[in-house]
């Protein structure tokens, strides 16, 4: 497909990486010569430098041939502008970041008179998953699906854990839980396992599971089971917003340390539940005074990575709280990864996994859909969901007839609102949600996971 990002920041940089890693026509535009010269070696693509909304930029894009354009710039309203025009001048598809709280509450009105297809907001989004953590406070990351009815949980793996040693088809035999092991991380590999694979201490493992099995396994697995009751946010910015209000709504107490007087005064005023703590939130002193200790969960959210790896350290060294960790910048994800933090968020990637998702579901074939796709251990694994809207010669197949592709596994089928953990006597059917996890990356279609 021929791709226009409109804007060069982290969000597009990151964009550009991963659709040109998946093979197509890229535009990128921004008003900056130097992201455009950096990105433009880095990946096969078009840079133009100038200003998105101006229809003579668009039309030296080609906008008249392309079939999505992404505005990503700093501006929420220059982004509406730019999808507007190209809107208007093409039938190209259009995706705009929308960042700013004041519009939350009218974005549909907005996907709607704009005529999106997607309005993106990554600090929503970031806090949602977030919040999804806290939830779920054992796992180190959580993707859902079949519309919350799945889970893919990562957690590790400890020294003396019932799992420690156990090869993966003895999990359910030994253990009596309804889970399938997809994915493990051990040091710098990832792999999807098979029956004969041994689980060690310090391995990362994703499982998938129905909520209720999830709870059933942890507890198996002696990891704590339930959400947190209360969450210290270091940062007053807009990820801390859209998660204290969450928080709140789930009945967590939620406190915010920000150091802006002005930015307190108005977090108060949009948040009357939450404590709000005006302060610097490095200052240790501080942090005890407000009772850091007695909170079971925090999250470090400032503009700096620097401060929130810092904090975090300093948190899981003082308390037994659920820490999760802002960073911005992913290049330095193998010194990150030796780091001991709990649970780290990237807006960015985040954004980037539904712009993609959406992507992908542009290329849909007859026969099956896909509804969710998640990156997983930094894009050397993919999680996708399909909806099977059609028989094919992949359904009513008994599951060990099918040449499944090497390193895919079909985790879950869920049918009929239950979760079924397949075996090989089970079949694919029309109306199915299937859950499958590959290391084959360009799956567009669930025929895909089969050889031929």
């Amino acid at each position: 497909m021929r791709i226009i990002i409109v804007g060069c920041g982290k969000v597009g940089t990151n964009l550009a990486q991963q659709l040109s890693a998946e093979h197509h026509n890229l535009v990128i535009i921004d008003e900056d010569e130097a992201p455009i010269q950096a990105v433009s070696n880095e990946v096969d693509c078009l840079g133009i430098v100038g200003n998105g909304v101006s229809h003579s930029i668009l039309k030296q894009a080609d906008i008249e041939h392309a079939d999505l354009l992404i505005a990503v710039t700093d501006s929420d309203e220059q982004n509406l502008l730019c999808c507007l025009i190209a809107r208007k001048t093409s039938n190209c598809k259009t995706i705009a970041r929308v960042r700013n709280p004041l519009y939350h509450s009218e974005i549909e009105f907005l996907k709607r008179e704009f005529e999106l297809a997607m309005i993106i907001n990554p600090e929503e989004a970031a806090a949602n998953e977030i919040s999804r953590i806290f939830m779920f406070p054992s796992a180190l990351k959580i993707e859902s699906f079949a519309k919350g009815h799945v889970d893919i949980l990562h957690f590790p793996v400890a020294a003396g854990s019932p799992l420690d040693g156990i090869t993966v088809h003895h999990i359910r035999a030994t253990m009596g839980c309804n889970v399938l092991i997809c994915t493990v991380k051990r040091g710098e590999d990832v792999f999807i396992p098979n029956g004969d694979s041994v689980l060690h201490a310090g391995d990362i493992v994703g499982f998938v599971a129905s909520r209720k099995d999830a709870i059933a396994f942890f507890k198996k697995c002696h990891l704590g089971i339930n959400h947190i009751d209360s969450c210290m946010i270091a940062g007053g910015g807009k990820i801390s917003f859209y998660l204290a209000k969450k928080l709140l709504q789930s009945g967590i107490d939620t406190a915010i340390v920000e150091q802006d007087l002005g930015r307190c005064e108005e977090l108060a005023e949009l948040l009357p539940k939450a404590t709000i703590i005006h302060g610097d939130v490095t200052d240790q002193h501080l942090l005890e005074e407000e009772g850091l200790a007695n909170y079971q969960g925090f999250a470090a959210l400032t503009g700096l990575d620097e401060e929130n790896i810092f904090l975090s350290l300093y948190v899981k060294s003082q308390t037994h709280a659920k820490v999760i960790t802002k960073i911005n910048r992913i290049n330095f994800d193998t010194v990150i990864d030796q780091l001991d933090l709990d649970t780290i968020i990237t807006p960015q990637v985040i954004t980037a996994d539904y712009i993609i998702k959406y992507v992908r579901t542009m290329r849909n074939v007859p026969g099956s859909a896909i509804e969710n796709l998640y990156k997983l251990e930094n894009g050397r694994a993919e999680a996708l969901e399909f909806y099977l809207t059609e028989d094919s010669s992949i359904t009513n197949v008994q599951l060990q007839d099918l040449a499944i592709r090497p390193n895919t596994l079909i985790c879950t089928i869920f049918r009929n609102n239950k979760s079924i953990i397949p075996s090989g006597h089970d079949t694919l059917q029309k109306g199915d949600h299937v859950i499958v996890v590959t290391a084959n990356h360009q799956t567009l279609d669930i025929k895909d996971i089969v050889e031929g």
